[in-house]
C-alpha cells in the first residue's frame, strides 16, 4: 500500500524537526552511511536498522543464550534476550536526557550481543582457543555480531546495516570500564571494514577500538550499567552471594540494589556529561563502579560454585567443534548439520571462508540447548528400536 502523499509529507516534516533539534554532538540520521543502497523508506535510517535487527534470525536466538549464569533452572535469572532489552532501555534513557539519537542507540543496543556463543564468555574463550589452535585468528563476540549482520544473515547476503550501527556494535566492550568515553568522528566506513578484518585476525583487539559516534559510547557504558547490578540480583537468587557481602564503601555511593545502582550511575553520568563531547562519571562514582565490577568478578563470575561443570562444558565444546571440522572436511552430512548450514550461505561463503572459521561461525551461533543436543547426538548411541529393520 502506498502512503497518502499529504500524510507522508507531514510525517517526514515532523521527523526532520525532531532530527534538527538533537544535540550538537548527536549523529543525525541523514548522516547514515550504508555499504549498499536501499530503496527509499519513510523510516529514518537508524530506526530502519533496529527493525532489521529484531526481525533477524540471530536476534531470535537470544531467547536461549546465556547471560552470566548457565545450567540453572530458574526463569527469573537473566538471559541474553533480557539483557539486551535492559541495555536498550538504559541507553535510550541516557540518550534522551543528553538529546542524542535514540534510534541509533536502540539499534546498536539490540544488536550488540548476537555474536555471543552458547554459555556466554566461557564459551567464547573455548571457540577462540579453537581458532588459535588452528592458526586462524581469534574469536570475540562483538566482532562476531558485526560479522553476522554484515556477512552471514539473510543466507550470506548480510542485512546492509548502516556503518554507524555496525560500528557501535563492534566497538562495544562491557568488559572494559573507562573514566571517559569519547568517539572518533573522523572514522570512515572504509576504516571500519579494515578494523573488522584486523579484529578477526587478532591484530586489533576490541578494547582498542573507539566508536565513531557518541551514541556508540552511550551504548558501551550502558552495557556495564545494565549488568553490574543485575548480576548481583541473580547471584543473590542463586545463593552465590548475600547483599550484605557488598563492601559498604561501594554501597554508600552506588546503593546495594540494582534499581539504586542503575539510578545512581545514570544520574551521575548525565550530570557530568550534559552538552559535552564525551561521557564521564564523577571521580567518586567511577571509583565505586570500578570497585563493584572487580568485586563481581571475584565473588560472582569466578565463584567456585559456578565453575563445577566447566571441564564438562569444555569437553562438550571441543567435541562439537572437532566433529563439525571433520564433517566439513569429509563433505559427508552427519550429526552436526554443519554442511547443510554451510550450503544455505551459498558458494561464495564456502569458497572465501576457512574451515575453522566456518566451524566457529556455526557453533557460536548455537543456543545453549542446541549445543548440548548436538553433543548428545554425537556421543550418545541411538536405539535400533524393536528390530534392525525398524
Amino acid at each position: 500500500m502506498e502512503w497518502n502523499a499529504s500524510v507522508k509529507k507531514q510525517i517526514e516534516s515532523r521527523l526532520m524537526e525532531k532530527e534538527n533539534s538533537l544535540a550538537e554532538y548527536a549523529c543525525n540520521s541523514a548522516a547514515a552511511v550504508r555499504y549498499h543502497e536501499l530503496p527509499d523508506d519513510i523510516r529514518p535510517n537508524f530506526s530502519r536498522d533496529a527493525d532489521k535487527i529484531i526481525h533477524s534470525y540471530c536476534y531470535s536466538r537470544y531467547i536461549d543464550k546465556t547471560q552470566a549464569f548457565y545450567l540453572v533452572e530458574n526463569d527469573h535469572i537473566t538471559h541474553r534476550v533480557l539483557h539486551v532489552q535492559l541495555v536498550a532501555k538504559i541507553a535510550r534513557t541516557i540518550g534522551r536526557f543528553l538529546n542524542l539519537n535514540e534510534d541509533l542507540i536502540e539499534a546498536i543496543s539490540l544488536g550488540h550481543d548476537v555474536g555471543h556463543t552458547p554459555f556466554g564468555h566461557d564459551g567464547e574463550k573455548i571457540v577462540s582457543k579453537f581458532l588459535q589452535d588452528c592458526g586462524d585468528g581469534i574469536f570475540e563476540h562483538n566482532v562476531q555480531s558485526f560479522r553476522l549482520f554484515n556477512d552471514l544473515e539473510a543466507y550470506g547476503k548480510g542485512l546492509n546495516l548502516t556503518a554507524q550501527v555496525l560500528d557501535g556494535i563492534i566497538c562495544h566492550n562491557g568488559e572494559i570500564l573507562k573514566n571517559e568515553y569519547g568517539c572518533n568522528r573522523s572514522k570512515t566506513p572504509e576504516k571500519l571494514l579494515e578494523e573488522y578484518k584486523n579484529s578477526l585476525s587478532g591484530t586489533l583487539k576490541s578494547k582498542e577500538m573507539v566508536p565513531m559516534t557518541l551514541e556508540g559510547c552511550v551504548m558501551r557504558i550502558s552495557d556495564v550499567i545494565a549488568y553490574v547490578g543485575r548480576d548481583i540480583e541473580d547471584a543473590i537468587i542463586l545463593k552465590l552471594v548475600k547483599r550484605e557481602d557488598i563492601p559498604q564503601e561501594i554501597t554508600k555511593i552506588l546503593g546495594s540494589k540494582n534499581s539504586e545502582i542503575v539510578n545512581t550511575l545514570i544520574t551521575d553520568l548525565v550530570n557530568n556529561s550534559l552538552d559535552k563531547e564525551t561521557l564521564v562519571f564523577s571521580p567518586e562514582v567511577f571509583d565505586a563502579l570500578n570497585q563493584l565490577k572487580d568485586w563481581n568478578y571475584k565473588n560472582i563470575y569466578l565463584n567456585p560454585k559456578k565453575s563445577t561443570q566447566d571441564e564438562k562444558i569444555k569437553m562438550m565444546f571441543r567435541t562439537v567443534l572437532e566433529e563439525c571440522f571433520d564433517e566439513l572436511q569429509s563433505g559427508v552430512k552427519k550429526a552436526t548439520g554443519i554442511n547443510h548450514w554451510c550450503e544455505s550461505l551459498g558458494e561464495k561463503y564456502r569458497e572465501t571462508t576457512s574451515l575453522p572459521r566456518i566451524v566457529a561461525d556455526y557453533v557460536s551461533g548455537m543456543t545453549d540447548d542446541y549445543l548440548m543436543n548436538a553433543y548428545k547426538e554425537i556421543v550418545m548411541p541411538k536405539s535400533f528400536g524393536v528390530s534392525f529393520d525398524a
